[in-house]
């Protein structure tokens, strides 16, 4: 398994789903994490990690506001001395076809979806290149994406356009950092359809298109999957936790498909 003791992580979005699943597994890996999210059961996610024996803590953050950014950044810093591993995992996810979605839900998505990519990995930067100089070992920047990053779907043009604007921004962040020699790693996450709140979502508009039960829509989505099958979030987890890991260090600006074959037909 991956080892990330002494690692400081900071994970937006990290108290459920995707995001909690990473914030237990960089737990186990050893690291210490920083769960921020606008959900107060960020609070509940931590101590839950904290009466496992793992050093957790949570702070209220909203990922669209460049001020609690620094805040939060800070936070880790004065807490734990630095900063080596980002997941920008916060986002937002409504199916809508274009001529039904408004421009003020446009740049919500936007602004959840990408601004705050920026603004995380803006404001991280500096205190995972010092910390990565300190201890000669490479910092990691994690992004999360999706499969609509990579290829269209209908009722998805909002979503996929914040998800593909995610993919290429790691990659240019990744060749930034290279260029620059801050020995920071840079690498995006597409997962499939997981078996979360959010994928209950995907779930959801199957059954109001189709007039479909939930056992009928599940299956539908499953069956999008070559593997046949939702994705679980420790799947995504666990390949966070390698990309954070020094068994990763020569990989950046690169693409994790997890996916389940979903984009391989």
């Amino acid at each position: 398994m991956a080892d990330l003791t002494d690692r400081i992580a900071l994970i937006s979005g990290g108290a459920r789903g995707i995001g909690g699943a990473i914030s237990e597994a960089m737990c186990a890996a050893g690291a210490k994490v920083v769960i921020s999210d606008l959900l107060q059961e960020g609070e509940n996610k931590a101590s839950e990690l904290t009466d496992k024996g793992y050093d957790a803590s949570f702070i209220l953050h909203d990922v669209t506001i460049e001020a609690e950014w620094n805040k939060t950044v800070s936070y880790c810093s004065e807490t734990y001395g630095g900063l080596d591993i980002l997941v920008n995992n916060a986002g937002i996810y409504f199916p809508k076809t274009i001529e039904e979605t408004s421009l003020e839900e446009w740049k919500q998505m936007f602004s959840v979806n990408v601004e705050g990519v920026f603004l995380g990995t803006k404001a991280a930067i500096p205190e995972i290149k010092k910390r990565s100089m300190e201890r000669e070992s490479s910092g990691s920047i994690i992004n999360l994406s999706s499969v609509a990053g990579l290829v269209g779907s209908p009722n998805h043009g909002a979503y996929s356009a914040t998800k593909g604007a995610v993919r290429l921004f790691t990659k240019s962040t990744a060749l930034e950092c290279a260029s620059l020699e801050y020995n920071i790693r840079v690498n995006s996450i597409h997962p499939g359809v997981i078996d979360t709140k959010m994928g209950s979502q995907v779930v959801n508009t199957i059954m109001e298109e189709t007039g479909s039960g939930d056992n009928e829509a599940r299956a539908q989505v499953s069956e999008l999957h070559p593997l046949g099958r939702f994705g679980k979030p420790e799947e995504i987890a666990q390949t966070a936790v390698f990309l954070a890991s020094d068994d990763s260090s020569f990989i950046t600006g690169t693409e994790f498909i997890v996916d389940g074959g979903l984009t391989a037909k």
